[in-house]
């Protein structure tokens, strides 16, 4: 087995009114370098990783092992060196990438030979939706339908002309406690409403008409309403990108961070003074990533 290294971007999921269907992957990286090794060792070079004690308990060495027992093999000993640039539990898919490193992990050491559709199948299942796992596996932006745990359609764009900033907070928030503040049930005209949100967000995307794209961003009613309470600065966010020419700002994924989309050549200014205005987030201008799962052979 010769080095090789395995990048996968982050995600932003939902972008408003894409509710577990919508995923934009963007150019922050965990990427593994992996090395045949006499015993499994996992080097840990960023503080944004979780803390693992021993390499058994580690999420990507566990999905690894899990898909490569699917399908009949054993993973061989290696040595991982595992760098990242995603935050955790910020909303912009940390577990999605962590999952799809893992399948491929499996699929390289194991000579798996999987398609892009066996990974995306085994992504989903393990994530619950494959808004962020597909976003990270295939990059641009994905939009998906999950067909009773059974099949996936997936349609992407691969060009945004858009500047993109991200709002991350310094506190965390769990997937988890983001979704049990969610209704268990919606009325009929509420879904209506909700779905046809989200049809003209895309159709808008589509032929870059960015200000209806944008408007329609901000009118989800699927998650965005319920959330807000545990989301810091919502509003005074919103208000801020939208006085500097915004097109529209949403929660990423199930928070906390917070996404905008401005005209394209606006983002740098526009960074600037909102890091001025919200001292305490990281806020950074990022770029749609085209291309997601990359694996480069040295």
């Amino acid at each position: 087995m010769n080095t090789f290294t395995i990048s996968v971007p982050a995600s932003s999921a939902n972008i408003g009114p894409g509710f577990d269907s919508l995923g934009l992957a963007m150019d922050l990286y965990l990427t593994l370098t992996v090395s045949e090794n006499d015993a499994w060792k996992i080097k840990q070079q960023s503080l944004l990783l979780p803390t693992c004690n021993n390499y058994t308990d580690h999420f990507i060495y566990q999905i690894a092992q899990h898909t490569a027992t699917r399908y009949g093999k054993e993973l061989p000993t290696c040595c991982l060196t595992i760098d990242s640039s995603i935050p955790l539990a910020r909303g912009l898919g940390s577990s999605a990438s962590a999952i799809i490193a893992g399948i491929e992990l499996a699929n390289q050491c194991c000579q798996l030979h999987l398609s892009k559709e066996e990974k995306l199948q085994l992504a989903t299942k393990q994530e619950g939706h494959p808004d962020n796992v597909g976003a990270a596996l295939f990059g641009g932006l994905v939009i998906t339908n999950y067909n009773d745990n059974t099949s996936i359609d997936i349609c992407r764009i691969d060009q945004l002309n858009i500047d993109m900033i991200v709002f991350i907070p310094q506190d965390e928030l769990k997937t988890e406690a983001a979704r049990n503040v969610l209704p268990d049930t919606y009325s009929r005209s509420h879904a209506t409403q909700a779905g046809s949100v989200g049809n003209v967000f895309i159709a808008a995307l589509m032929n870059e008409d960015y200000p209806m794209a944008g408007k329609m961003m901000e009118k989800d009613i699927f998650h965005e309403p319920y959330r807000t309470k545990l989301i810091p600065n919502y509003t005074p966010i919103k208000q801020k990108a939208k006085e500097l020419g915004a097109y529209g700002t949403a929660i990423s994924g199930a928070g906390p961070t917070m996404i905008s989309f401005f005209p394209k050549g606006t983002g740098t200014q526009s960074k600037q003074k909102l890091q001025e205005a919200f001292p305490s987030y990281n806020i950074q201008q990022r770029k749609m990533d085209p291309t997601g799962l990359r694996v480069e052979r040295k």
